[in-house]
């Protein structure tokens, strides 16, 4: 009668909470895992309840293959549950975990499809009957073992994982779980060492699943079911507790089998063991109770007088976290994490002073997952707290400023003890503001806790400040990245206008020569296709320059470039060439032939109202080389030295200073160098050296 209450009371709790779940979140993934979850574990002890009523060996064998054919299902839904359960990055653990999600899956249910007969048998023990496990069913229980203590793993992960009220909310949910699979544990342990299976442990069942889900509807009710997100490292989880527990646990077990099999006490030992799993979740309840643990801690401090933090361990840890962020919001992420382990502190908000409009921007809080408004204050309230250089009670700080710091962070519990606020200053100015709420227990702040929490203060706004100034350079780099790459552009551009501007000037006074007319339609006609390929090249901008190579020979590229050049130039200026054949090269033309055109026509624009510009191509040892030279006004070695190659700086009123920087880089990305010889008055002389490349002879691909 009694198992019949207990087996009614279980299944209707356990409805009701997988119920609720859903009813709480019913997009979330482990909403449904934990409600399917819940639904097996309604019928698990049912059908142990038919195994322990059979009449007859053969009768108690059917229920039993059809209890362990659910049992096949039940972990590996709860551990899909353990793996999303308050997890924002829970995507990458079900990734990680799949293939061993579907082996949880399918191999129980394999075992007993494949090698039925091998399951079990049946024996008499006592009054009771024992249901002996063949070589299949022995497997079937370590199979069961292992995912069983992976869900144990996942759920400790989660926990630790978690902190301030982020884990208030959750504990008791996870021990709840805990508690209902810690007795599956001690149950296949049993089955193991006994090679068989009690029906009787069904009971022990039982009372776990009514206390488990009593733990886990407190959960419910403090967490919502995990509206909010836990992000659990990816690396494999390191010190398990779980483990280190299961563990002794396990060991402990088989010494005492040992020992009461040699007093002939076997009947007594389900009991001790039960005993010595009980204690081991009583410890562990106790363990991670914060409460206690603050009150040993004080304990320990008032009676032995020793200090009640370390403080050294406590700025090692913070440091060790901060270090790793570099923006905003991970260091005020981790920052509040340390705060609230060191402090004992449910709810630990870090905000951040935004100037335009002023007020105060949420960076990250152990109670509250963003974004969220932060509270509305003006410049006023900003300086009244930039004036506050310590910590400060905030529950009795009259004005509206502190009214809006009391809503923004409210306290959950009437016995959490006064709220702290702490003015994050770094370098005379406020550039954030922390505020603490909900201390277990509490516990006023002391003296040297006040001062440890003022040195962090400050450490984190020093942070912020970097990460504040770290951001603006950020900025003013991808903005002047953005000018190079699209002064590229329109350097190009520029130079595609410069020739047809020559072109309409010239138009008038040759317009009726025919050959003048053939040269500027080809004129024309390369400056289309020309804009054509740079609105190509804008289309597929890529952030490093990419090459099309082909064998070609320089001295017939230069002069293809020079013969659309030529006519462009006028005044007097005569552009002269010596263009002997030289081996073929490694080029990139189209690229290439922007570079002739760039130097050819800086040197026309620096010469006089006369003067040359002379271009030579030339075989050296390893190189072949280009020479561009000019007689016109020449550079200072200065500018020479330090700001030719360099963007945005330009000797003429009107040039955007990014030839010279772009034809540097294209030449560079053929492997070669350019160097420049200039005096001012005299002229200067470019000359470029590309590496030399053997190819057989053959005819030169140049387009």
């Amino acid at each position: 009668m009694m198992q019949m209450i207990f087996l009614l009371a279980a299944g209707g709790l356990c409805l009701v909470c997988g119920a609720v779940a859903v009813v709480l979140r019913p997009a979330a993934l482990s909403s449904w895992l934990f409600a399917g979850g819940m639904v097996l574990l309604t019928a698990e002890p049912a059908l142990d309840y038919q195994v322990a009523l059979a009449a007859s060996a053969a009768e108690s064998g059917t229920w039993l293959w059809r209890s362990m054919l659910l049992k096949s299902l039940v972990p590996s839904i709860w551990l899909g549950f353990s793996l999303t359960y308050a997890r924002g990055n829970q995507s990458e653990f079900l990734s990680r975990w799949k293939w061993f999600l579907l082996a949880a899956l399918l191999l129980p249910v394999a075992l007993m499809l494949a090698f039925p007969e091998r399951l079990f048998g049946t024996a008499e023990r006592g009054t009771g009957m024992l249901v002996q496990l063949g070589s299949a069913g022995k497997a079937w229980v370590i199979v069961v073992l292992m995912v069983t203590l992976a869900i144990l793993v996942n759920c400790e992960k989660t926990f630790r994982a978690s902190v301030g009220m982020t884990r208030w909310r959750i504990k008791y949910l996870i021990l709840g779980v805990a508690l209902i699979f810690g007795v599956e544990v001690y149950r296949q342990s049993q089955m193991l060492l006994f090679s068989g299976y009690d029906p009787e442990l069904a009971k022990l069942t039982l009372v776990a699943l009514v206390l488990g889900c009593v733990l886990i509807g407190v959960g419910l009710v403090r967490s919502s079911f995990g509206k909010f997100d836990i992000y659990p490292s990816r690396a494999v989880l390191q010190g398990s507790v779980t483990v280190i527990l299961a563990g002794v646990y396990f060991v402990i077990v088989g010494v005492l089998a040992q020992w009461v099999e040699q007093l002939g006490g076997a009947a007594a030992f389900p009991a001790q063991a039960l005993v010595l799993l009980l204690g081991v979740v009583g410890v562990t309840v106790m363990l991670l109770s914060e409460r206690f643990r603050t009150t040993l801690r004080q304990f320990v401090s008032w009676h032995f007088r020793r200090p009640e933090h370390d403080f050294r361990k406590i700025w090692t840890e913070f440091t060790r976290r901060t270090s790793s962020g570099l923006d905003a919001a991970t260091l005020g992420k981790h920052a509040a994490e340390v705060i609230a382990e060191s402090f004992h502190v449910l709810g630990v908000t870090v905000f951040r002073v935004v100037p335009e409009p002023p007020g105060l921007e949420w960076l990250s809080s152990t109670e509250k997952h963003g974004p969220v408004a932060g509270p509305q204050l003006d410049a006023g309230s900003l300086a009244e707290l930039a004036k506050r250089g310590r910590p400060f009670g905030l529950e009795r700080e009259p004005g509206a400023w502190a009214e809006a710091l009391r809503e923004s962070c409210p306290r959950k519990f009437d016995h959490g003890g006064d709220r702290l606020g702490l003015p994050l200053v770094a370098a005379e100015r406020l550039v954030g503001l922390l505020v603490l709420a909900d201390r277990v227990n509490g516990v006023p702040y002391s003296n040297e806790e006040l001062d440890l929490l003022k040195c962090i203060g400050d450490q984190l706004a020093g942070g912020l400040l970097n990460c504040s100034l770290t951001e603006a350079v950020l900025q003013a780099k991808e903005l002047e990245a953005f000018q190079t790459l699209s002064t590229f552009f329109v350097h190009d551009l520029k130079n595609a206008a410069n020739g047809l501007s020559l072109m309409l000037q010239n138009l008038p006074t040759h317009f009726d020569d025919p050959e003048f007319r053939t040269d500027t339609i080809r004129g024309v006609r390369r400056t289309v296709e020309r804009i054509n390929q740079l609105i190509l090249k804008l289309g597929s901008l890529r952030r490093e320059l990419q090459l099309n190579l082909n064998p070609c020979r320089l001295d017939l590229l230069v002069a293809e470039a020079l013969d659309g050049l030529e006519p462009k130039l006028n005044g007097g200026r005569r552009l002269l060439r010596e263009l002997p054949p030289v081996p073929l090269l490694s080029l990139d033309p189209e690229a290439m032939r922007s570079v002739v055109t760039n130097l050819v026509l800086n040197a026309s624009e620096a010469l006089n109202d006369g003067g040359e510009v002379r271009v030579v191509t030339r075989q050296e040892t390893h190189w072949v080389a280009l020479t561009v030279a000019d007689t016109g006004c020449g550079m200072s070695p200065e500018f020479v030295k330090t700001l030719l190659f360099r963007p945005f700086h330009s000797t003429k009123t009107n040039g955007l200073g990014i030839g010279m920087f772009q034809c540097k880089k294209i030449i560079e990305a053929h492997g070669g160098n350019i160097s420049v010889e200039s005096q001012p008055g005299q002229g200067t002389c470019f000359t470029i050296r590309m590496p030399l490349v053997h190819y057989p002879q053959s005819n030169p691909t140049c387009s």
